[in-house]
């Protein structure tokens, strides 16, 4: 994985003034440099400039980017972030037809296919991505980002100049744009968060490149293609052929992004998602006389804590035992303290570069930091919940009835603290409800399907664009923020698109939770984990933890400069710290009730003053 940034004015003569736009290109480089801290690079002509942080997985030697291919008197030059995972295969293809090659890139044979059959090429790639292709034949730009947008790119155009960049933090190392946020963005904050509008970076101006779209950039302006979409039409493979096929495509998926000129290793909790993938893995490096590296994470002392509950049911750690001994593999077990995660709180912000999902994310971030000191490639189980419809929001009848996001269907968790002043100024009701129907209007629909399937339909597709996209971005900035490639199988589009069509009755036949993916998977893992109950990513129940996060939360206010004054209410916070722990549903998924408040408050605060945002 990498990190990409640059800048294109089809007006400007960069080369006129070549110090200072290169010193701009080394510092979009060096405030992403966790990304890539095996290499890195530039570009700059006239109208462009490109700059490519490095982690090395692939062709270790030559592949240094920014890349660039001739073409006669004009040239192509590319930078990519991710990993295509079909690269052979296409690369194969295209030396048949006669293309020439000098590295063992995937990147070459982006950009290789590019030049010859142009951006449709971007339809050929399995794989994660965000690139950029600045084409000197036509003068023009292009961003490309992958089908369901596990790899980020973000943007902005100013006056005729676009910036664009894989975290926000590049696009603010561009002269003249800085940290500002206007209603819009203070509604993404207490009204949406740690969730965010698809195609906004929540600060003013900034934008994203959707997932499964690319964009142009050129005489004519900024323009954004489609080149993916989902498609529903009538499922016709009988449950027989849809197990079989759910199979193979898992298992080819694991396979595929097995690819890596360094070792790999995988997370493991125990449950059937990270099972699969390890099973799979361990299963393959043993034909190869390899032993695979595992991961799991708690938190200290939890078994004196740990309370059993609808949503967590058992610990982990018995469960991942079984694994380990089931598939022989060499496995860590990683803990993070009260202390850890209170730092991190604050370094996943820096991650981010956004208020996010408080403990749940800071100790993602720890774990990664720790994973990363025997191996940079992972594969996780992430988004098999959200394609399999893993989570409590597919089955509960609430979520059919209300006309809301499932996983945040009362806005009163998050009015909790807020002064009455910004409640009713922000209208955060009013705007969380419009980006719910936005995606509502959007969802693709089957002529003639029941109310309940339709309903249904359209909670998966608010899962795939919302919940889903907020966990990738967790798990992409967690792992990359210490030089670590996350992958998640289970988010192959090809995966998706086949199970979008899926029938409720076959992907959880006679109501057991992703009972197509466990049938599936049958042979490949013992059954007592196989039919295992969910149990989501493990979560603090020391009190300890929750004290110091109330003393923080109370010190903070004390603090006449700390500017989330300006949007809680003092005595609504001191109300509610000396509340019982029982904070009631949580305000966003399943684990971010009252502790997890609290630590997104003090991470909005610290984002609003490390970033010196400007509210406008």
């Amino acid at each position: 994985m990498c990190a990409i940034a640059g800048f294109c004015n089809l007006t400007e003569n960069y080369t006129k003034d070549s110090g200072k736009w290169t010193a701009v290109l080394d510092q979009m480089n060096r405030v992403q440099k966790h990304r890539g801290p095996d290499d890195e690079g530039s570009y700059l002509d006239e109208n462009c400039g490109l700059a490519h942080v490095r982690l090395s997985i692939i062709d270790l030697e030559t592949g240094h980017q920014p890349m660039t291919r001739r073409y006669e008197s004009t040239s192509c030059s590319i930078l990519l972030n991710g990993e295509i995972y079909n690269m052979r295969e296409l690369k194969n293809e295209l030396q048949e037809e006669g293309c020439e090659f000098e590295t063992e890139s995937d990147t070459e044979v982006v950009l290789i296919g590019y030049m010859k059959y142009g951006a449709d090429y971007i339809k050929k790639l399995n794989g994660i991505f965000a690139i950029a292709i600045w084409d000197t034949r036509s003068d023009r730009l292009f961003l490309f980002r992958d089908r369901l947008g596990v790899k980020p790119l973000f943007y902005t155009i100013l006056n005729k100049t676009i910036v664009f960049s894989s975290e926000i933090k590049g696009l603010f190392s561009y002269p003249g744009f800085s940290p500002a946020l206007d209603r819009d963005g203070l509604c993404e904050v207490f009204a949406l968060g740690p969730a965010k509008s698809y195609g906004k970076g929540v600060f003013k101006d900034t934008l994203e490149v959707l997932p499964g779209e690319y964009l142009t950039f050129d005489r004519d302006g900024c323009k954004s293609f489609s080149y993916w979409k989902l498609e529903s039409h009538p499922h016709e493979d009988p449950w027989k052929k849809t197990v079989e096929k759910t199979a193979w495509l898992v298992e080819d998926s694991v396979k595929k992004q097995m690819l890596s000129d360094i070792p790999i290793s995988t997370f493991l909790s125990g449950g059937v998602d990270s099972s699969i993938v390890t099973a799979i893995c361990a299963r393959e490096l043993k034909k190869q006389g390899k032993v695979l590296n595992t991961f799991s994470f708690d938190f200290k002392d939890n078994s004196k804590y740990f309370q059993s509950n609808s949503f967590q049911p058992s610990q982990d750690r018995p469960w991942v035992e079984k694994m380990v001994t089931y598939s022989g593999t060499n496995h860590r077990f990683l803990e993070c303290d009260n202390l850890d995660m209170i730092d991190y709180l604050f370094k996943a912000v820096d991650a981010r570069d956004l208020p996010c999902m408080g403990d749940v994310e800071s100790s993602m971030l720890y774990f990664c930091s720790q994973v990363v000191s025997y191996n940079k490639v992972t594969l996780t189980g992430e988004c098999a919940d959200e394609i399999f419809g893993g989570y409590p929001w597919f089955h509960k009848r609430e979520a059919f009835e209300t006309d809301e996001f499932p996983w945040s269907p009362s806005m009163e968790p998050r009015k909790m603290l807020l002064s009455d002043d910004v409640i009713h100024e922000l209208s955060l009701q009013e705007y969380a409800h419009a980006a719910y129907e936005k995606t509502i209007s959007e969802t693709p629909r089957l002529i003639g399907e029941d109310p309940k399937e339709s309903r249904r339909r359209e909670i998966s597709y608010l899962n795939l664009r919302w919940f889903m996209v907020t966990l990738m971005d967790r798990m992409d900035r967690a792992s990359m923020y210490s030089g670590l490639e996350a992958r998640v199988p289970f988010a192959d589009h090809r995966i998706v698109e086949y199970l979008w069509n899926v029938p409720w009755d076959m992907k959880s036949p006679n109501g057991i939770v992703k009972g197509l993916l466990r049938y599936s998977a049958e042979g490949i893992l013992p059954e007592e984990i196989l039919w295992r109950k969910k149990s989501p990513y493990p979560k603090t129940y020391d009190p300890a933890y929750e004290k110091m996060l109330a003393n923080l939360l109370r010190e903070t206010l004390t603090d006449p400069r700390a500017p989330i004054r300006d949007f809680l209410d003092q005595r609504k916070v001191y109300a509610f710290l000396e509340s019982p722990s029982d904070y009631g549903k949580p305000f966003y998924g399943q684990l971010m009730a009252g502790p997890q408040l609290i630590a997104y408050m003090l991470q909005v605060n610290y984002w609003l003053q490390k970033y010196r945002i400007k509210i406008v």
